[in-house]
């Protein structure tokens, strides 16, 4: 009479168990957002050609790019989230003078994020963290010369935004982040002047759970 009744106390133990890991939500998701990076776009004066520069005389392209996110939520409110996109060509011009050439940069950002409302349909949430931009690939020059960037920038990275929920594994994204990335620009080893980029990012998409 017992291997009955334990037989069937342990099914039911394990139709409890697999029903409760079905319904626990996974601490995975991901973001699929349109970005639109603008420069900032400052620089230190500086002498070159025999003529002196302003500051904020070199200019980097604002552009709109791709972007994806991997977040992964230690609690309700509290998540890390990196930051990633393709390969960017950005082109540069000098005041006065015209077009210098273009880069490449590829800026990975990992973001401690806190979100508020556990449960809400609407999720604001604050985020801050370290950009890592690779700098390449970078064709430039002014009469002749050429010019040199560095090959990578660290700083820091500020973001917020808030998640609207459609239905239980997706949510529509708003986002604006900010993030400190400068070079140097050298003409052999003679260092120019310090562009800073400091881009802000202002992002739509969308949000899913897994």
């Amino acid at each position: 009479m017992k291997k009955p009744i334990i037989l069937k106390s342990a099914v039911l133990i394990l139709g409890i168990l697999t029903a409760a890991a079905a319904s626990a939500a996974s601490p995975w998701s991901v973001r699929l957002r349109a970005t639109y990076l603008q420069t900032a776009d400052k620089s230190d004066a500086f002498s070159a050609l025999n003529i002196n520069f302003a500051s904020d005389a070199i200019a980097v392209n604002d552009k709109l790019i791709p972007e994806i996110d991997v977040a992964y939520a230690f609690t309700d409110t509290w998540s890390a989230e990196l930051v990633l996109t393709i390969p960017q060509t950005h082109d540069v011009s000098l005041k006065g003078v015209g077009g210098l050439g273009s880069f490449k940069h590829l800026p990975p950002t990992l973001l401690l994020q806190y979100r508020a409302n556990p449960g809400g349909n609407v999720r604001p949430y604050v985020g801050a963290g370290l950009n890592y931009t690779l700098i390449f690939d970078d064709n430039l020059s002014v009469a002749g010369v050429p010019l040199g960037l560095d090959s990578s920038s660290v700083g820091l990275a500020l973001q917020g935004g808030f998640d609207v929920k459609l239905n239980d594994r997706w949510a529509f994204n708003v986002d604006v982040k900010y993030a400190k990335l400068a070079s140097g620009v050298y003409a052999g080893a003679a260092k120019l002047t310090e562009a800073r980029l400091d881009p802000v990012l202002y992002a739509l998409g969308l949000r899913y759970e897994f």
